[in-house]
């Protein structure tokens, strides 16, 4: 079993806006081991990348000034994801530029999903845990995964650190409020866990709140979201609707 966790950086956030990608980052495994193979690039998108862009990943226009186009590297690229099946985070968007890049090319590339299958590792934590943050950095805190290196994204390191997360998603069970029990690895077997539930009620659930900080960030990503759909933002619309 081969798949690519694969993620990318773009120009901003809408490609029928025309926008572009500017990194792309893949990590392979088989048989749910990391491998030494990776595919990485740095690409020219032939347009200035949006300064929002620019504060989540830090890849300015100059330093892309003198990177391959998207066109010098289709092959290489979709000869490394063929067959495969590619391990996203919210795959719709990765997908969607990528689709959008391959038909800028012409019809003759077909799509992402004619080439390998896809599975959304968002959707998958969303029906794991409902109801629950599932941003990466989210998902990492979770499951115990180290992302200290993670102050800007990128899209290697993303798809280094989505490959642990996606390991932990669907090796085993969350401790939360499981009681985990070592078992003896007499198998011959890596050692594994017994899960079972704790008995009487669980424990309030702790609520932790957004700080002003984080609150004046979110603020600021919602006036750009807004600004980039011309003021169609759901979550204000939703704001407005409980007020």
């Amino acid at each position: 079993m081969r798949q690519i966790v694969l993620d990318t950086e773009t120009t901003g956030l809408e490609p029928s806006q025309g926008h572009r990608i500017i990194e792309i980052g893949c990590v392979e495994l088989v048989n749910r081991r990391p491998t030494n193979n990776h595919f990485h690039v740095y690409l020219q998108p032939d347009r200035e990348v949006d300064e929002g862009a620019i504060e989540v990943h830090g890849i300015t226009n100059e330093f892309l000034a003198d990177k391959p186009r998207f066109h010098e590297v289709v092959d290489e690229f979709l000869d490394f994801i063929r067959g495969g099946e590619l391990v996203i985070h919210n795959a719709a968007f990765d997908v969607g530029f990528i689709n959008h890049e391959l038909k800028l090319l012409g019809d003759h590339y077909g799509t992402v999903e004619s080439i390998c299958g896809v599975c959304d590792t968002l959707t998958m934590a969303r029906r794991m845990h409902p109801g629950q943050r599932n941003t990466l950095d989210a998902l990492c805190k979770r499951y115990g995964i180290d992302n200290s290196q993670r102050e800007l994204h990128g899209a290697l390191l993303d798809a280094r650190i989505l490959a642990d997360v996606y390991l932990a998603m669907t090796g085993g069970q969350v401790k939360l409020s499981l009681e985990v029990e070592e078992e003896n690895a007499d198998t011959g077997s890596s050692t594994g866990t017994r899960v079972r539930r704790l008995s009487g009620q669980r424990p309030p659930l702790k609520v932790v709140r957004a700080s002003d900080a984080e609150l004046e960030r979110h603020e600021v990503w919602l006036e750009r979201l807004d600004k980039a759909n011309g003021g169609a933002c759901l979550w204000r619309s939703l704001e407005e609707e409980k007020a």
